[in-house]
């Protein structure tokens, strides 16, 4: 089983290397970049926060700008990106971080104003290097399809799974291209099966 999943993370990141979109926040590993582009991404498309991401990082390049800004200022600019809890959590959660310093572990992430454990998780291996898992509905996706997982089971189980991939060498790249596969080829609907690595180990495939 070990060697199975060690061979599956090998092959997740070669594919990763190859095909992995040119997005404006992977140009940087900074903390407060990976930061704002994962909260804007959730319940998001990629195609609809590139621009938000963009003018964000240019009126808000720091998290000192965010946390001086005003909550007017922060919500017109998040305007059309829909679930404002998220823009004024943002907010708090960037005048915490200047009071008291950036968080350095996961608990400590969880522990800002609208930071769950996606959110932590995908900072602390991105930015941080950690070795947490970031499962979101793409990876939960990925792992029910290559395993034929009960979708009763199918969170629970897609986080220690994601958690055990996690461990070793680029935590943040795993993270990134488990998402990826699952935004890209491994899709809710008409799966790319034909350029899918595991397409050969998948029990969703052969089923």
């Amino acid at each position: 089983m070990a060697d199975r999943l060690s061979a599956f993370r090998v092959a997740l990141l070669e594919w990763y290397d190859s095909n992995k979109r040119d997005l404006p926040w992977r140009a940087s590993s900074d903390t407060y970049s990976v930061w704002i582009s994962e909260t804007m991404l959730q319940q998001t498309t990629v195609t609809a926060v590139v621009p938000y991401y963009e003018r964000w990082m240019e009126r808000f390049p720091t998290v000192g700008s965010l946390a001086t800004a005003s909550e007017e200022g922060v919500l017109t600019l998040w305007q059309g990106l829909g679930y404002y809890r998220r823009a004024r959590n943002l907010h708090r959660a960037a005048r915490t971080v200047v009071a008291e310093g950036w968080p350095s572990t996961y608990e400590g992430w969880l522990a800002l104003p609208g930071v769950g454990a996606y959110t932590a998780g995908a900072v602390c291996s991105i930015a941080l290097g950690l070795e947490t898992a970031a499962v979101d509905g793409n990876v939960a996706r990925v792992y029910s399809r290559i395993h034929a997982c009960s979708e009763t089971d199918t969170k629970k189980m897609a986080r220690k799974w994601a958690e055990r991939l996690a461990i070793g060498e680029r935590p943040g790249d795993v993270a990134q291209a488990l998402m990826e596969l699952g935004a890209t080829v491994c899709t809710p609907r008409n799966p790319a099966c034909g350029r899918c690595f595991a397409r050969a180990s998948c029990k969703a495939r052969a089923s």
